[in-house]
């Protein structure tokens, strides 16, 4: 870490011990923020050394970073829909882009569940479940489908990502004393804005951010190779994760603009972080708010070939989250977590960090006892799914141990299996399905991915 960087988090770490208000431990405030495809490794605290990101840097030195957060289902309508009911798809039943929820389900939702316990409820951008619910929020800002970057505002271009921030703004403001609240904050950012056109510019970034990151070359992949291309299954090398890598990453000129376009609409999410914590602290409301800051899925830039999300490689299942709670005593700020969390533990977490009752249906895990002690015990496995129909993104099933990553391509017949073993090989670079040396380890995973997936449904 630089000089700089830590200086920068020193004094952040001071500014919230000054001037903050007394904090009310039954009814903090919420603020849920949820970026779109942003992978796990594209923060600074989480070691990237080119992506700029210092007011996240700062929540994650004053709070708790989770090092292995993961989705179970990796494309955004699911893991949306995940995250507002901590439900596995398989139970929430959320099984395309234009599936609404059904009014009970709707009030089953953390939003929901924390109006109906007093809260002013907010939320921004992106509702990504169906069309977005009329009437459901004290302030709506929703809206439906992708969006698009570039608005235009009073006869000029504005970007999405500050004028959501201008209304994240508006929202802090209008809070009232005395009366807790809850606000959600569903970026767009990092998502591209969809073309299959070669000559398009998939990361459309605010134009002040342009010459950002310019002098910089942003390293391969390990795995960005054709050897790792030519090692994935042949149903894979046609795929839409590698139609959308021709578009996005091919050749490295291209390699180079995608990702520092996809790295300048992250500093500009960064940068309305920034801006609501200066207005929760001019409000008096930093040491009475919990900051929960995550993404909806990851992303390949261009592992193993690829581009786009949807398998259960960890470049697409892993994200970041980082956990601002002004309750925790110093000791445990600045700290980090290796126990494995999931979107489906964020309602459950949120509801039980602001005194809220978790509904029985709820199947993620309250992640409150590993944010106060980091010694709790956490989950041994997780069940990944994938059961989107779509001609070239081929339906999975799998389990994820600390060590092991195992799944299958539950269409083909027969099926074909990947198992890594992710303490020697991280990147995920040799399949042991097939090595009779691994058959014991092969079939314990089977084991493990059938009693995961009989218990979610």
């Amino acid at each position: 870490m630089s000089h700089t960087r830590r200086a920068l988090l020193l004094a952040w770490a001071l500014l919230t011990c000054i001037g903050t208000t007394t904090f009310a431990a039954d009814k903090p405030n919420v603020i849920f923020l949820l970026t779109d495809d942003q992978r796990w490794d594209t923060l600074g605290c989480m070691g990237n050394d080119v992506i700029q990101t210092p007011n996240i840097d700062r929540l994650a030195a004053d709070g708790v970073v989770f090092d292995n957060m993961f989705v179970t289902t990796s494309i955004c309508y699911a893991s949306r829909a995940s995250i507002l009911t901590g439900q596995y798809n398989r139970r929430h039943q959320i099984n395309g882009f234009n599936t609404p929820f059904s009014p009970e389900a709707l009030s089953k939702t953390y939003p929901l569940l924390m109006k109906q316990a007093g809260y002013r409820v907010g939320f921004i951008g992106k509702w990504g479940v169906g069309k977005p619910p009329k009437g459901a929020f004290d302030y709506d800002r929703t809206f439906p489908g992708q969006g698009h970057y570039e608005v235009n505002v009073d006869g000029a271009k504005r970007h999405l990502t500050s004028i959501m921030g201008d209304q994240a703004l508006e929202f802090i403001q209008g809070a009232k004393p005395g009366e807790p609240f809850c606000l959600s904050i569903s970026f767009k950012a990092a998502h591209v804005q969809d073309s299959y056109n070669l000559t398009d510019v998939p990361f459309r970034f605010d134009r002040k951010y342009a010459k950002l990151y310019r002098h910089v070359d942003v390293p391969l992949p390990a795995t960005a190779t054709c050897d790792s291309f030519e090692k994935q299954p042949l149903f894979m090398r046609d795929s839409e994760c590698r139609m959308r890598w021709a578009v996005r990453f091919w050749g490295p000129a291209k390699y180079q603009d995608s990702v520092k376009g996809y790295y300048r609409l992250i500093t500009g999410v960064d940068e309305q972080v920034g801006r609501i914590v200066q207005a929760l602290k001019a409000a008096g409301q930093l040491g009475n708010t919990i900051i929960v800051f995550t993404g909806d899925n990851g992303f390949f830039l261009g592992e193993h070939g690829f581009a786009g999300k949807w398998m259960p490689h960890e470049e697409s299942i892993r994200v970041p989250l980082v956990i601002y709670d002004p309750r925790l005593p110093k000791a445990q700020r600045g700290t980090r977590r290796a126990q494995m969390a999931l979107n489906i533990d964020i309602a459950p977490t949120i509801l039980d960090a602001a005194g809220v009752a978790a509904p029985s249906a709820m199947q993620g895990m309250n992640l409150v006892p590993i944010l106060q002690d980091a010694s709790t015990l956490g989950r041994e496995a997780f069940f990944y799914e994938h059961l989107f129909k779509h001609p070239r993104i081929p339906m999975t099933e799998g389990v994820r141990t600390e060590q092991f990553a195992y799944w299958r391509y539950i269409e083909k017949d027969p099926v074909v299996e990947e198992l890594y073993d992710l303490s020697v090989d991280p990147h995920q670079t040799k399949n042991l399905a097939a090595d009779s040396s691994h058959a014991k380890t092969l079939q314990q995973m089977r084991q493990l991915w059938q009693q995961q997936r009989d218990q979610v449904r």
